[in-house]
């Protein structure tokens, strides 16, 4: 069996009952569940539809997510996440290029990378060499004044770990962002790349090994085995082309606002809900979140 799910924006919830209803009927699905009403329902199929895909373009023209999972494996022991643009709404590299006063040709760059047209590492390396000789100072900076998290993010977290979920926070970022945004949101672990600081500036160097596309792929491996966990138990979460390790080989990848060639990667896609998506395709309802 396989889950339909249909989801709209939260903050504008749109999904229509009508919507639901003839999407039911025409693949023979059983009785449709809302799990939050004019956001997010859903309904059982025995296989997954042949024109899946047509229909997902029609339902993004209408501003909503369509996403099929298989029943038996939907509900996830262990999230594992990505940072920028996934948990926050930034990137955090270029909103201290920015203070920097070089945010243009970093934001160019960042782009260019999370797309997947240059090299992961050499970008990274580029892009921190720009910031050399910046106060060390701006980094609580860019934090305090800079950094919003990402709408759902803390019902994602409370709610998975009211039900014993454990939580990794990986990002190709920076520990000096990761720590803060994993302590406000509740994740258990985090992992990310190390801006070295002399003397209170920036050296414009990063400390190595850079933690990239592979280094997500062994936090998933390394991760789970530790817990006695599969990979199968895992939902990964993230945006860009050093995410597609990750979303890859989780039992569930969701290609969150992602690029568009990450996305065409990736069979779970969502483009209008926000982090509880998740857990709404995971089958918890509103009324099952936490915190």
């Amino acid at each position: 069996m396989f889950t339909v799910i249909l989801l709209s924006s939260p903050s504008q919830p749109a999904l229509e009952g009508a919507l639901v209803e003839s999407l039911r009927n025409a693949w023979g699905g059983r009785h449709a569940v809302w799990l939050a009403s004019d956001e997010a329902a859903e309904f059982e199929v025995a296989q997954k539809p042949d024109n899946l895909w047509e229909v997902w373009e029609n339902c993004q023209a209408m501003g909503v997510d369509l996403i099929v999972v298989p029943s038996a494996t939907r509900r996830k022991k262990m999230l594992l996440a990505d940072m920028d643009s996934t948990m926050i709404e930034q990137e955090c590299i270029d909103e201290l290029a920015d203070e920097a006063g070089v945010g243009t040709r970093v934001k160019d760059i960042t782009a260019r990378a999370m797309n997947g047209e240059l090299d992961f590492d050499g970008a990274l390396r580029e892009r921190v060499g720009l910031l050399k000789g910046l106060d060390a100072s701006i980094i609580s900076k860019v934090l305090a004044e800079r950094i919003t998290f990402m709408p759902g993010g803390k019902a994602l977290l409370a709610t998975m770990k009211a039900q014993g979920g454990y939580a990794a926070l990986v990002s190709g970022g920076f520990t000096a962002f990761t720590a803060r945004v994993a302590a406000e949101l509740g994740f258990d672990e985090n992992r990310a790349n190390t801006l070295i600081i002399e003397d209170d500036k920036l050296t414009g160097e990063v400390g190595m090994p850079i933690l990239g596309k592979q280094a997500k792929v062994d936090a998933l491996e390394q991760i789970t085995v530790r817990l006695g966990l599969t990979e199968e138990d895992v939902i990964a979460v993230g945006d860009g082309a050093n995410d597609l390790g990750m979303l890859h080989r989780a039992g569930l990848g969701v290609a969150l606002h992602a690029k568009p060639s990450v996305a065409a990667e990736c069979d779970v896609r969502v483009n209008f809900g926000d982090l509880t998506a998740l857990l709404y395709v995971q089958g918890y309802s509103k009324a099952d979140f936490a915190g």
